[in-house]
């Protein structure tokens, strides 16, 4: 059994990916049992409200943040990966330089303006004027957030993947469940559990400069004329496209149920998703490693190579997610129960949820191969279609049917959105992502 699912350990490249992947995984295991023990340590001490609207703030954080990078810190990935293979490091720290010139302004203005409109959007469009004050709250942090994405997402390109995995996975989750508990012997106030995990963005946003400048030597500058052949925003607002419909086709769901529903429903489907989210935790794992690779591959025009390290990949996530899923859908009550008698209501919504992420572990890398292989505009289309399809199956499933039918369209669309993918990828590089065993 275990000869089918790995490769022989002698492949250079599948040792890189195994060694690599293996240790995100673990690193992302850590992270997902610190996620854990915040949420419990919210819905314990505070209730399911107070979890639905911190699961509120931090989406529309996530959000904000993403698009005040406008696509760079994947765009990083990319160039880091391509020019660090090629020992062009002084084309790396310059791609940098470029991305921050653009971003860090952009973050600081989308701050300012999310300050100010806080109370309006808290009232016009969720109609809960006591959301205004943790929106407030989150618009200071839109720079150091989008600084710990830009910088982790390079370390990621140069394959420091310890110090990616620790800046994205497990830094600001293990920081603040440490001030939350100290918190709550000093003061017992709902926006504690906010509080604290933005004073540890803060904090990490700080130790991401540090690792980056230890690692690309950054005090290093290059002439800055190598990269005039290369149009950074070209390359990057695809990927941020990409990546907006990508959230929006992630968080619409989380976001429609706190404009339509209460609190307390948010909170039980935020924690039924973070647990649907395990099916896919070696998706997430060999990602890490594997988008580097296939830019690299990509690069060199070594086709052979990308195409071996993509179905060797595709097995092993297919199997890891199988044992997941399977664990979900003979326990959801137990597991769900350990957040607290109310949050079994989810499910349904967890069953749903957990199958559409299993599909999209199955379906393999298919956004990164895409966005590493210069398809970032293909990706770009296929993820447009799948969130325009999600805004309007949650518009028309949330009201009657609440969190399951929240669940049902983000599944509906995580299966669409994949496939497409699948079958594109196999149309254009003769490439078939989608794992089934005995085919």
């Amino acid at each position: 059994m275990i000869n089918r699912i790995l490769p022989p350990l002698n492949d250079a490249h599948f040792k890189e990916l195994f060694r690599g992947s293996g240790i995100a995984f673990i690193f992302k295991i850590a992270g997902l049992l610190l996620s854990y023990i915040f949420t419990l340590l919210i819905t314990r001490m505070y209730g399911a409200a107070t979890m639905g609207l911190f699961a509120l703030s931090i989406t529309i954080l996530t959000i904000l943040a993403m698009l005040g990078r406008l696509g760079f810190d994947t765009a990083l990935v990319r160039f880091v990966a391509e020019y660090s293979s090629q020992g062009r490091m002084d084309l790396v720290r310059e791609v940098y330089i470029k991305a921050l010139r653009i971003v860090l302004p952009f973050c600081f203005l989308l701050s300012v303006l999310f300050f100010f409109s806080s109370s309006y959007v808290a009232d016009n469009i969720f109609h809960k004027n006591h959301l205004s004050p943790y929106l407030k709250i989150i618009s200071l942090v839109i720079v150091p957030m989008a600084m710990i994405f830009m910088n982790s997402e390079g370390l990621r390109g140069l394959r420091k993947i310890k110090e990616h995995a620790f800046l994205q996975d497990i830094s600001i989750l293990l920081f603040a469940a440490v001030m939350l508990t100290f918190s709550f012997f000093i003061a017992q106030d709902n926006h504690a559990p906010l509080i604290a995990y933005i004073i540890s963005i803060a904090g990490v946003a700080g130790l991401s400069v540090l690792l980056w400048i230890k690692h690309a030597n950054i005090s290093s500058f290059s002439n800055g004329n190598n990269l005039k052949s290369v149009n950074l925003l070209t390359v990057s607002l695809p990927m941020l496209l990409t990546s907006s419909l990508f959230l929006v086709m992630w968080w619409t769901d989380t976001i429609m149920l706190g404009i339509f529903r209460t609190e307390g429903e948010v909170g039980i489907y935020s924690v039924a998703l973070k647990i649907a989210t395990l099916t896919s935790i070696t998706l997430f794992s060999i990602n890490t490693i594997a988008a580097p690779k296939f830019a690299e591959f990509y690069g060199k025009g070594d086709m052979n190579s990308l195409e071996k390290i993509i179905k060797q990949s595709s097995k092993l996530i297919f199997w890891s997610s199988l044992i997941i899923i399977l664990c979900i859908f003979l326990f959801p009550s137990s597991i769900l129960g350990l957040f607290g008698a109310s949050f079994k209501a989810g499910i349904y919504a967890l069953l749903f949820l957990s199958f559409g992420q299993f599909i999209n572990a199955a379906s393999g890398s298919v956004g990164w191969i895409l966005q590493m292989t210069g398809r970032q505009k293909a990706c770009q289309n296929i993820t447009l279609l799948a969130a325009a399809m999600n805004i309007v199956l949650n518009a028309l499933l949330i009201p009657k049917y609440g969190i399951n039918g929240a669940a049902v369209a983000s599944m509906i669309c995580t299966i669409f959105w994949n496939l497409t993918s699948v079958l594109y990828i196999r149309s254009h590089f003769h490439i078939t992502t989608l794992y089934l065993p005995g085919l």
